[in-house]
């Protein structure tokens, strides 16, 4: 593996980068000792320290002797961050954004070297090694996309995808999760209601989720061609699905994901 024995420094250790070194981690082909993490606050990196990987509220330091720097920081923070890092950086390393909304040429002004840059938009399922992570960068660092597939794919599945569309990516699979974990929440509601004890019906909830989008993927499969196979004249299912249309179930989803991606054009 090519990406094994790589440093790697997460440049602001919030959720989701703290989510991916738990994930590289998990897979087994990096250890603690791999990872530099920082963040303004590190009393909430304390299980990193005690695992092997170096913590500091230094962000220069942390970068030092990395290969590879992950920048997980805020939108509204990444000018800043960049310029404290710009002095740092060399051709050699090669930086993998997570930030929402700043384009490849934007870090590249701020920073000011020929430093290759990599975007990625993975989600929090990333821990469990479950993510979705779309990948892009501009033509000039083309040739970097490998290492940064091989690094996301220990921890769920990616797409190469054109640097325009990441925006979309962050609202349909990162904001996603939360959209799915909100669906999840109203059937364990829907089901505490017609007879089961809260926890019994989030967790009949969860799993059944879990079957629909395996079902998809392992079957190659349309979710129609799915749902005809639950759905019978006069039955149930559809009268429980036409309810929720009625009530603007599809349209509410739509929306919402269209408006994630306005809201995420806007937040650099």
């Amino acid at each position: 593996m090519e990406t094994k024995n790589k440093r790697i420094a997460i440049v602001g250790a919030g959720n989701l980068g703290t989510s991916l070194v738990n994930g590289l981690i998990n897979s087994n082909n990096f250890s603690a000792t791999n990872f530099s993490l920082s963040k303004r606050k590190t009393t909430s990196l304390s299980s990193f320290k005690e695992k092997g990987c170096t913590v500091t509220n230094n962000n220069q330091e942390a970068i030092k002797n990395a290969n590879i720097i992950v920048l997980a920081v805020l939108p509204q923070k990444t000018d800043e961050v960049l310029r404290e890092l710009a002095d740092s950086l060399n051709k050699n390393q090669l930086i993998i954004s997570l930030v929402t909304g700043v384009k490849v040429q934007e870090i590249q002004n701020q920073i000011g070297k020929n430093t290759p840059i990599v975007r990625a938009m993975p989600n929090t399922a990333i821990a469990i090694r479950e993510s979705m992570t779309c990948i892009s960068t501009s033509p000039q660092w083309k040739e970097h996309i490998p290492v940064v597939k091989e690094i996301f794919e220990q921890v769920g599945e990616t797409v190469i995808i054109n640097e325009d569309q990441m925006t979309s990516a962050t609202a349909l699979c990162a904001c996603g999760i939360a959209f799915f974990l909100r669906a999840i929440r109203a059937a364990t509601q829907g089901g505490t209601e017609i007879d089961f004890h809260a926890s019994a019906a989030l967790k009949m909830a969860a799993q059944t989720a879990k079957g629909a989008a395996s079902l998809l993927l392992e079957n190659d499969s349309h979710p129609e061609d799915e749902i005809d196979k639950v759905t019978s004249p006069k039955g149930c299912t559809i009268a429980g699905l036409n309810e929720m249309e009625h009530s603007g179930f599809s349209s509410s989803f739509i929306k919402g994901i269209t408006t994630s991606a306005e809201k995420a054009k806007g937040l650099y």
